[in-house]
C-alpha cells in the first residue's frame, strides 16, 4: 500500500507501528517531541500478544540482552527488614518464559531502530494544528513545514496532542484513580540486580528496580485528584511527593531528598483513559492515546500488539480506512477489556490502603514466599 502516515510519537507504540507500515510499503513520517532516543526510563514488560510480535521483528534476543535479571519482589520494614516476597513468574502472561521485563527507553530505542531508515524522523517537533479534508490531514507544525498525509496516527501517550486536538479535551477522557506516581534514576539498588525492594505504609508504598544497570526509585501514595495540576509542573509535584513521603520513609529518606534534587523527577497521576471511538475520518489513536491504565495495565504489551493490529488492519483494505480503523478498534478492544478491570487487584497489592489490607497482602506475601 502507498499511503503516507504520519505518527505523532516516537515511543513503543509509534516505533511499533511505524516499523510494520513501512514493512508493508507506506511512506512514515514519525513527529517527536523529544529532541532524540531518551536515555532512561522505567522498566516495562513485553508479555503476552506482544512476545509474537517482537519475535516477527526479530528483535526478541536484543531485547533479552538488555532485559532486567530480576526475579523477586520483596516487601521490607522501615529497617530493611524481610515481610515476604512474590516470585516475578506469579505476574507472568500467556507467553511464560518468553517474556521479558526492559527499561521502557531501552525497549523504545531497540523498536525505533528496527524501523531504520525506512522511516523519517522529525525530532524537537509536534503537531499544532490538523484539518481534515475530503483525501487527507493537513498538519501543521511547531517547527517543520505543513504537510498533507493520507492517515494521521496519535502515539503520544496519555497527554496526547493528536488527541486533544481532533477528539476532546484532555478532561473529558482521562479519570483519576486517586493515586499518584513518581520516578527518579539512583545511584545503586538496595539489594542486587535480582530483587526489587519496596516499603509500604497504608496507601503509600516506596521501590527501588535494579533496572538493566541503572536503578529506578519509585513513589506511589494514594491521593483524592488535585484540582488544577499540571503533568509538566514539577515544582507542585515535588510539593506533594514532600507531603506525602516527609519523614515515613525509615532507612530509606535519602530516596526521597533524591527526588526532592533532581531535575528530571517523572510524576503523573495514574489514571484510567477510555475515549468513546478511537477514530474520526483519518486521525486514529493508538497505545496510551487510545486506552490506558497507567502503572497496572500492561501499558507497552498492549501498545505493541496495538500497533501491529492497526498496520495489520490497514494493510488489509487500505483503500477503505474506515473499515480498516473500525476492525482494528474491535480487535484490539478484546484485549484492553480485560486489563482495565484488573487495577483494584494491581493496587491492593502495591499501594494497600489501610493497615488492615496491608497486614493481609505481607501474609500472603510470605505463604507466597515459602
Amino acid at each position: 500500500m502507498s499511503l503516507r502516515v504520519l505518527i505523532s510519537g516516537a515511543g513503543i507504540a509509534g516505533s511499533t507501528l511505524a516499523y510494520w507500515l513501512a514493512r508493508h510499503g507506506c511512506t512514515v513520517t514519525l513527529v517527536e517531541l523529544a529532541a532524540g532516543r531518551r536515555s532512561s526510563g522505567s522498566p516495562v514488560d513485553v508479555k503476552g500478544p506482544s512476545v509474537d510480535v517482537v519475535e516477527r521483528m526479530g528483535i526478541l534476543p536484543d531485547l533479552r540482552a538488555v532485559a532486567t535479571r530480576v526475579n523477586r519482589l520483596v516487601f521490607v520494614d522501615a529497617e530493611g527488614r524481610d515481610r515476604g516476597s512474590f516470585r516475578m513468574k506469579t505476574f507472568q502472561g500467556s507467553a511464560g518464559d518468553r517474556e521479558v521485563e526492559i527499561a521502557r527507553a531501552d525497549l523504545a530505542a531497540i523498536l525505533l531502530s528496527a524501523a531504520g531508515e525506512n522511516v523519517r524522523t522529525l525530532w524537537a517537533d509536534t503537531i499544532t494544528e490538523l484539518t481534515q479534508t475530503g483525501d487527507g490531514v493537513r498538519v501543521c507544525f511547531r517547527h517543520a513545514e505543513p504537510e498533507r498525509f493520507d492517515l494521521v496516527v496519535g502515539a503520544d501517550g496519555l497527554h496526547s496532542t493528536v488527541r486533544r486536538l481532533a477528539f476532546a479535551p484532555e478532561e473529558d477522557v482521562i479519570r483519576h484513580l486517586d493515586m499518584y506516581v513518581a520516578s527518579v534514576l539512583v545511584d545503586r539498588p538496595i539489594r542486587d540486580e535480582h530483587h526489587v525492594v519496596m516499603f509500604n505504609t497504608p496507601g503509600r508504598a516506596f521501590s527501588v528496580h535494579p533496572a538493566s544497570g541503572t536503578a529506578v526509585a519509585a513513589f506511589m501514595f494514594r491521593r483524592r485528584a488535585v484540582a488544577g495540576l499540571d503533568h509538566r509542573d514539577t515544582a507542585a509535584h515535588k510539593r506533594l511527593l514532600a507531603e506525602a513521603f516527609t519523614g515515613r520513609l525509615g532507612r530509606f529518606e535519602r530516596y526521597l531528598d533524591l527526588a526532592m534534587a533532581t531535575d528530571d523527577l517523572y510524576f503523573d497521576s495514574i489514571s484510567r483513559l477510555q475515549p468513546p471511538r478511537w477514530s474520526t475520518g483519518r486521525v486514529t489513536l493508538v497505545g496510551d492515546a487510545a486506552s490506558c491504565l497507567s502503572l497496572f495495565g500492561d501499558g507497552s504489551t498492549l501498545a505493541i500488539a496495538g500497533a501491529h493490529t492497526l498496520a495489520e488492519e490497514l494493510a488489509r483494505t487500505p483503500d477503505d480506512l474506515p473499515a480498516a480503523l473500525d476492525r482494528y478498534e474491535r480487535r484490539h478492544r478484546v484485549l484492553v477489556k480485560p486489563r482495565l478491570r484488573g487495577y483494584r487487584i494491581g493496587a491492593m497489592l502495591l499501594v494497600p490502603g489501610t493497615r488492615a489490607t496491608l497486614v493481609l497482602r505481607d501474609a500472603i506475601a510470605r505463604l507466597s514466599g515459602r
